[in-house]
């Protein structure tokens, strides 16, 4: 048996002696196709590696034989660091690294195969997104309904899916041919003829000017593999083991990428008097992964590639690695059980060694500033008591809007924060855009907001009419806003410029005099600004699914202004700007050296892969968390589920859990039921701090008559915190009005100081809550068709107005807010309000 001299020898002791039975299994196992189903910490890199040296050192591979991938350049890099260790330098020289790394150095060796030069650019998102632009430009269609992001976003929905440009174009606009000019799309109700038309042309040019963008690097290494039986053949022959990490994160594509340079389908047999893989014959594929972690369908990820492994590989043996080596075991009974209710997924219980630990503590707070106030000072505590660094602390949430509230609560309680994987709120390109309205609305001198506005959204007054105002400004020794104003004084300016200048300064004239006449309500002048400018619409009529998130920051921005002008008795529009502002600079923190390190603000599908002492897992609400999306549909739920999980299972040694009772929308108030991830948890795994919100609270004293016990089951007794004493400053408000159960998330004066009155609140409590709110709680919602939820028993038929008959399958009895689940055949099975759906039991 030959072997590399330059690894080093480990003797197979070294390699398996200080793992548990089930990962020393998987390191030694020898053949084919294995499956390593590592749950949560269960020391899967570990595994890996020692699988990577035990090949090396125990069936006699070479270094150049192994391909190894997972999905981040960090991974790659930890990966081969460890190896490193193990077997030496020789590590440094391997293929490890990510699917798109690898893939560039395949097609920079054989791309010219199929008319790529070695010397391809790779275009980034803005490459991408600018050349789409061009193409609308000549193409001629509405970019405000196809934006380029949400085109981008369908194509590499088809690459994801391994689907050509040509196969598009046969189904749906035959007569294109990329490289075309003069050919009108968008014909009305068929948008699939623009998709593809774009599609094809977007491939046309890329040809032409030697790109790639980021599908490309996977789907044209597929087209060359397959297209060249002798460059598929050199990669068959070269790389004889091949190990994939994460694989629940797969795509379509990275799937027949890797069945491809495995050569699995090749026909080729094995040598069956090899030590391992041989020569010959199909490469031996070892996947690590956990299909109860896989959260990224909406980035293509396809978790068939891991639960149908067995079927798609022959011989294929499962290890599962159910030992956990992070959390304590109360963590793991709580993801454990959390997860259980998911249907089709391999059995896996984690366990640990660790001890039970202790119990996760659960709070419910009135409103999400409550909450955001109470995890701020449960944090304190830690670090002030408990001498918790705060580095050792993380706070999840569902959706990069609720971060809003997290980082005011943390700024006023003076504890430092991180925020991973997106910027803090207001540095938002939405909500700074609007802002810059704002700021433009107060001080007409301010340059920098004034020209960020002239085309957002898009106006017709590009570069060009840009340079000719600030120019004229500069000739008349004024402002970029005494330029515009005086628009019909600059020489040489077409009509086709001159129109949308005027209305722009018109509108911003009329907006400044809306801005006086309503100073002391900020969140109507924020909603007259949404609407004035078309910030709204434009993001409201983007099919781009992003720009869904970006309509929800805006909606918080309104809210928060509602708040503000609740809680300060002069309330004023350059007060409000100057709270945002102190809000968003980061000089207000406080000084480092004073901390060990930072408290990490991040959602869940950026925690994956992360791991802390303590975990906050906030927003445990219906409509948060799970999103509104789930609510009937039981693949998003499942993917809800999982996402949930994956944040329980990022605590090490505790984990709180926190919802609101009610969240602002658009400057209303919406109640909000708790998650059903919290009924799914173990009672006896929560110590409950306070388990019913105020207003909660009172319907059940009213209920059972028992008002005098008010400080039971976690009431206002023995829980409280102190809340700050004001909400940005000494004068931003008082506890009184801030905290009051009786004001504070009223429909009737949240936004303003006066009860009922429409004329100070109708913008704020009325106008900006569109019926048709997508994540819009049905617990918000007032109809009652006066069904009992003790009617309903599994197995009952009913037949509802969209989805037909159907029968039952469970029924949750949660009082007003009861929950029917009903399986509709065809239609899929649904999650239904009781009191709010069109039913009728038969």
């Amino acid at each position: 048996m030959q072997q590399d001299p330059d690894v080093i020898a480990r003797p197979p002791e070294a390699l398996i002696g200080d793992l548990n039975p089930q990962q020393a299994e998987a390191v030694q196992y020898r053949g084919p196709a294995l499956l390593i189903g590592a749950g949560a910490g269960s020391g899967k890199t570990r595994v890996l590696t020692r699988r990577i040296a035990w090949i090396l050192t125990q069936f006699g591979a070479w270094p150049s034989q192994v391909l190894a991938i997972t999905f981040t350049n960090k991974a790659a890099a930890e990966m081969r660091e460890r190896l490193e260790s193990l077997i030496g330098p020789v590590a440094s020289r391997m293929w490890v690294s990510t699917f798109h790394s690898a893939c560039v150095r395949i097609l920079r060796r054989d791309g010219e195969r199929i008319g790529l030069k070695s010397g391809f650019t790779i275009y980034d998102t803005a490459d991408c997104e600018r050349l789409i632009k061009l193409i609308a430009n000549d193409f001629n269609f509405d970019v405000k309904r196809y934006t380029p992001r949400s085109i981008l976003a369908r194509i590499s929905d088809y690459k994801n899916n391994l689907t050509s440009a040509r196969e598009m174009l046969a189904q749906h606009a035959p007569d294109f041919k990329p490289g075309q000019r003069g050919y009108r799309v968008g014909r009305i109700g068929n948008p699939e003829e623009l998709y593809a038309v774009v599609y094809a042309e977007y491939q046309h040019r890329l040809a032409a000017a030697n790109a790639v963008d980021f599908d490309d690097l996977i789907v044209r290494t597929v087209e060359l593999l397959r297209a060249c039986p002798d460059v598929a053949e050199y990669y068959h022959r070269k790389f004889r083991y091949i190990l994939v990490d994460e694989y629940q994160d797969t795509n379509h594509a990275q799937y027949v990428l890797i069945r491809e340079l495995a050569g699995v389908d090749s026909g080729e047999h094995a040598d069956m008097g090899a030590v391992g893989a041989g020569r010959v014959g199909p490469a031996w594929i070892t996947v690590v992964g956990d299909s109860d972690q896989s959260i990224y369908a909406f980035r293509g990820a396809d978790i068939r590639n891991i639960q149908d492994f067995e079927q798609d590989f022959p011989n294929a043996k499962t290890i599962m690695l159910e030992q956990n080596y992070r959390s304590t075991q109360t963590i793991l009974d709580a993801a454990n059980a959390v997860i259980a209710h998911n249907e089709g997924r391999k059995p896996k219980r984690l366990w640990t060694a660790a001890g039970a630990g202790e119990q996760i503590t659960a709070y419910a707070a009135d409103t999400a500033q409550l909450e955001a106030h109470w995890i701020a000072a449960q944090i304190k505590r830690l670090h002030t008591d408990d001498g918790v660094r705060y580095s050792d602390i993380a706070v999840m949430y569902r959706a990069n809007a609720q971060s809003r509230s997290l980082e005011e609560g943390l700024i006023q309680a003076r504890v430092p924060y991180q925020l991973i994987g997106g910027t803090k709120f207001y540095e938002r390109r939405e909500v700074k855009d609007a802002l810059a309205y704002l700021q433009a609305i107060v001080n007409p001198a301010d340059d920098i907001n004034m020209r960020r506005i002239l085309n957002v959204p898009k106006r017709g007054l590009g570069a060009r009419a840009e340079s000719q105002v600030t120019l004229h400004a500069q000739q008349i020794g004024g402002t970029f806003w005494d330029g515009v104003a005086h628009a019909d004084q600059i020489e040489g300016m077409t009509a086709r410029t001159l129109n949308p200048l005027m209305r722009f300064a018109q509108m911003m004239q009329e907006l400044r005099e809306f801005a006086q006449e309503h100073d002391a309500k900020p969140s109507q002048i924020v909603a007259e600004v949404l609407e004035r400018s078309g910030l709204l619409e434009e993001l409201k009529k983007s099919q781009d699914p992003q720009d869904q998130s970006r309509v929800e920051n805006l909606s918080q921005l309104q809210s928060v202004a509602a708040e503000y002008e609740q809680n300060t008795p002069d309330a004023t529009l350059a007060g409000f700007l100057e709270t945002t502002a102190l809000v968003a600079d980061s000089d207000q923190l406080p000084d480092e050296s004073q901390d060990s390190g930072k408290v990490t603000l991040m959602t869940l599908h950026t925690a994956k892969g992360l791991e802390y002492p303590i975990v906050f897992l906030t927003g445990m609400e219906q409509g948060t968390f799970p999103h509104a999306r789930a609510m009937e549909d039981t693949s998003e739920l499942s993917e809800e589920r999982r996402l949930a999980y994956v944040g329980i299972t990022r605590a090490k040694r505790h984990l709180f859990v926190t919802r609101a009772a009610v969240r602002a929308q658009w400057g209303r108030s919406a109640e909000m039921m708790p998650s059903q991830f919290l009924d799914e948890i173990p009672a006896d795994l929560i110590d409950w701090k306070r388990k019913e919100a105020g207003m909660e609270r009172m319907r059940s004293g009213w209920r059972a008559n028992a008002s005098h016990d008010f400080g039971a089951h976690g009431g206002w007794d023995d829980d409280e915190f102190d809340a700050p004493s004001s909400f940005g400053g000494s004068s931003y408000g008082s506890r009184s009005s801030y905290g009051s159960g009786a004001s504070y998330g009223s429909r009737s004066t949240y936004g303003s100081g006066v009860r009922g009155s429409a004329a100070h609140a109708g913008k704020v409590t009325t106008r900006r809550a569109p019926v048709r709110q997508p994540a819009q709680p049905a617990s918000s919602l007032k109809a009652d068709n006066h069904l009992r939820i003790e009617d309903f028993a599994v197995g009952d038929k009913v037949t509802h107005d969209k989805f037909g008959l159907g029968t039952v399958v469970d029924a949750q009895d949660k009082g007003r807010n009861s929950v029917l689940t009903v399986d509709f055949g065809s239609s899929g099975v649904k999650r239904l309000m009781l009191r709010v759906a069109p039913i009728e039991k038969l």
